[in-house]
């Protein structure tokens, strides 16, 4: 069987896709890796994918462009001929739902979470549900990663044929990610690892840092991830700098693997308005730590109140410091014990295995109903 997996980035096929890829590879199925060119490419042939470069407007909503991209994937899908296409991220789920129906190519899309698209109220955000409308009614199936979401894009996207099922987000390799005890120093440190833009919850922590800082001197906050002032609800580099000048956050960058910097930290932060199931947590529980995050979709699902961390309420910078305080004050052998919980969430709900199983029973059970040419 020829499938192809058609993605935003390479990074984000490599960093999150591979088990699966590497399982459909095994069983002796062809895998097409579509995405745009970037440091990750040349891996994916290396794994043993066929690799096809695209272009691709991630952050823009400019009509043009995405029209280019509707024709790009069709002339990719018509060349390749694939038996079927997974596609992941909003626009492939979206044009690549319409370019692979019109030359009867049955696909399977992920929708990660509903972001922005879903938060604001905008005329862009209203085109986006009527292209979803249109794209959706095409697709064999559709995955979401929380029950939340289904309900949430079913409601205000009316499609009552649509076959769904749940995936626990991406799926965690339990291997690559062991646990490792909570490091044993007073001196703590809280970790947020997000792309920086406001509806992760930026903000919020920044104030939030700034609240605990000013109570206890000798906490450390950093944050990790990539600035990305180009997207339309982009921190200003200026609002990070500002911080790390006044002394209560550390700013890392980007980094290519995140474990060191999770094994070195006391508790792992989200504060994010709203996720399907967010890969920062799934990381941060599987090597044992305990979390803080808001009790909003996606997150939730990645923490047991009191157990293995706390919830906050969304967008309250008090309440969020007030949580990390809680960890703060929390004695060592009880933090241990929230993170080895962490671990036992894992490992009994986010297993990376359990996601490959799902798409390989959707994937026989779709092809099995294809009529033989």
């Amino acid at each position: 069987m020829r499938i192809a997996i058609t993605i935003n980035t390479s990074w984000n096929i490599y960093n999150f896709r591979m088990g699966l890829i590497r399982t459909l590879i095994e069983q002796g199925n062809e895998v097409i890796a579509i995405a745009p060119l970037d440091e990750y490419s040349h891996k994916l042939k290396e794994e043993g994918c066929e690799y096809v470069p695209i272009t691709m407007d991630n952050t823009g909503s400019n009509p043009f462009k995405d029209y280019n991209l509707l024709r790009q994937l069709k002339k990719v899908y018509q060349g390749l001929k694939p038996d079927i296409v997974l596609h992941y991220t909003v626009k492939p789920n979206i044009y690549g739902t319409l370019a692979a129906s019109s030359l009867n190519i049955p696909v399977i899309n992920n929708v990660s979470g509903l972001g922005t698209v879903f938060l604001s109220k905008s005329v862009a955000s209203f085109a986006a549900k009527k292209l979803y409308k249109k794209a959706f009614s095409k697709a064999e199936l559709v995955f979401f990663q929380n029950s939340d979401d289904r309900k949430a894009f079913l409601a205000e996207i009316n499609l009552p044929h649509l076959n769904t099922d749940l995936l626990p987000g991406s799926g965690i390799n339990l291997t690559d990610f062991q646990a490792s005890p909570i490091p044993n120093q007073k001196n703590k440190t809280f970790l947020m690892i997000s792309r920086v833009i406001i509806d992760k919850g930026i903000l919020e922590y920044i104030e939030a840092a700034k609240q605990v800082h000013a109570k206890y001197p000798d906490v450390t906050f950093q944050l990790l991830g990539k600035l990305d002032t180009g997207h339309a609800r982009g921190i200003p580099k200026e609002t990070i700098s500002e911080a790390v000048d006044n002394g209560f956050l550390e700013y890392l960058g980007e980094v290519e693997d995140v474990r060191p910097f999770i094994k070195s930290s006391h508790c792992v932060v989200l504060p994010s308005y709203r996720e399907g199931t967010p890969r920062t947590l799934l990381e941060a529980a599987a090597l044992g730590k305990p979390i803080v995050t808001t009790d909003v979709p996606g997150c939730r699902e990645v923490v047991e109140d009191g157990e293995n961390g706390y919830l906050c309420k969304v967008k309250s910078p008090t309440d969020l410091s007030n949580k990390m305080m809680d960890i703060y004050e929390t004695p060592e052998d009880k933090l241990q014990e929230m993170g080895r919980k962490s671990r036992a969430l894992v490992e009994r709900k986010f297993d990376e295995q359990i996601v490959i199983n799902q798409y390989l029973k959707h994937l026989s059970k779709i092809m099995n109903q294809i009529p033989n040419e």
